[in-house]
C-alpha cells in the first residue's frame, strides 16, 4: 500500500504477462487515470493500478459494484489495459475488481503461481479469442399453414394466432439445431471452444433473440480458415444470421487460471466484456 498526495493507494490487478514494453505502459491509463506500471517477479510482469482506497478500498468497493454506471466505467477501463497488453503478447486477464494490499502481495502472486500462469501464456502464445453470435432470422423457417375450419371470425382469429406462435416457435428449434451445428463446427477449426449463454437482447441489442455466443481460441495462422468457414456456414444456415467479432483477449480460455488474490481487499467479480 503506498500514500501519494495524502491519498492512500492500493494495486488493481489488470492482468499477467511475460514482460511488457516500457511505452505500452506509458501509453495506457489504468483505473485512476494515470499510467499503468508493472511489478516483476518470478520471471513474470503483472501490470497494475494505482487505485484510491476511497474508491476502490472493501467498503466503497462493494457499493460501487452495485452501481451499474460505475461498473460499466471501471470494465472498460479495466478492458482497456487487458487489450492493450494483449496486442503486444499473450495475457492472463485478471478477474474484475481484483485488488491487493501492495506490491509484496502482487510479487508474492507471480512467485506462488508461477509454473500454472507461465503455463497458461505459453498455451495463449500465437493464439487469439474470436467470438461469433448467431441470431435468429425471422422467416427463414417454412412456417406452417393454418388448419382450415369454421366457427366465425373469433375462430379464425385464434387459428391465426396459433400458427403464428407455432411459427415462431419452429423458427426458433430450427435455429437452434442450426447454431449446435454452426459452434460444433467452428469448435473443429478452433484450438478451444467455448458456448456462453445466449446475451438478452436488452444487452446484445440486437432485434431478435441470440441463439449462439461462442467463443473460439484460433490460432493466428489459422485464422483465415476460421473466417471463411463462419462466412460458409452463414450460408448454409440462413436461419441464423452470424456476427464475428474480435480478436479479444482470451477471457473464455483462462477460467480458474486467472490471477485471484486469496485475501484481495475487494472480493474478484468475474465479468467479460461483449
Amino acid at each position: 500500500m503506498s500514500a501519494t498526495a495524502e491519498v492512500v493507494t492500493a494495486d488493481w490487478l489488470h492482468g499477467v504477462v511475460r514482460d511488457v514494453p516500457p511505452e505500452t505502459l506509458a501509453a495506457t491509463a489504468g483505473m485512476a487515470g494515470t499510467p499503468v506500471r508493472a511489478v516483476r517477479a518470478a520471471g513474470l510482469a503483472a501490470v497494475v493500478s494505482a487505485a484510491p482506497l476511497t474508491e476502490y478500498g472493501e467498503e466503497p468497493l462493494r457499493r460501487n459494484l452495485e452501481d451499474l454506471a460505475w461498473l460499466e466505467r471501471a470494465a472498460r477501463t479495466h478492458h482497456g489495459v487487458v487489450a492493450a497488453l494483449a496486442r503486444t503478447g499473450p495475457v492472463v486477464p485478471a478477474r474484475l475488481a481484483t485488488v491487493y494490499h501492495d506490491d509484496e502481495r502482487v510479487a508474492g502472486l507471480l512467485t506462488a503461481r508461477r509454473d500454472e500462469l507461465a503455463a497458461v501464456l505459453d498455451r495463449l502464445a500465437g493464439r487469439e479469442e474470436w467470438g461469433v453470435k448467431g441470431y435468429v432470422v425471422p422467416g427463414a423457417a417454412p412456417a406452417p399453414t393454418a388448419e382450415p375450419g369454421s366457427g366465425g371470425a373469433g375462430a379464425a382469429y385464434l387459428r391465426r394466432r396459433r400458427a403464428q406462435l407455432t411459427a415462431r416457435e419452429e423458427g426458433q428449434r430450427v435455429a437452434g439445431a442450426a447454431a449446435a451445428a454452426v459452434h460444433d463446427a467452428l469448435a473443429g477449426h478452433a484450438v478451444a471452444a467455448r458456448r456462453h449463454p445466449p446475451q438478452d437482447r436488452r444487452l446484445s441489442g440486437a432485434p431478435t433473440p441470440m441463439m449462439l455466443n461462442g467463443a473460439y481460441l484460433v490460432d493466428t495462422a489459422d485464422l483465415p480458415g476460421f473466417t471463411a468457414l463462419v462466412g460458409e456456414l452463414g450460408e448454409r444456415h440462413p436461419e441464423l444470421r452470424l456476427e464475428l467479432t474480435g480478436p479479444w483477449p482470451a477471457y473464455s480460455f483462462v477460467d480458474g487460471t486467472g490471477p485471484a488474490d486469496p485475501t484481495p481487499i475487494g472480493a474478484p467479480v468475474d465479468g467479460v466484456p461483449a
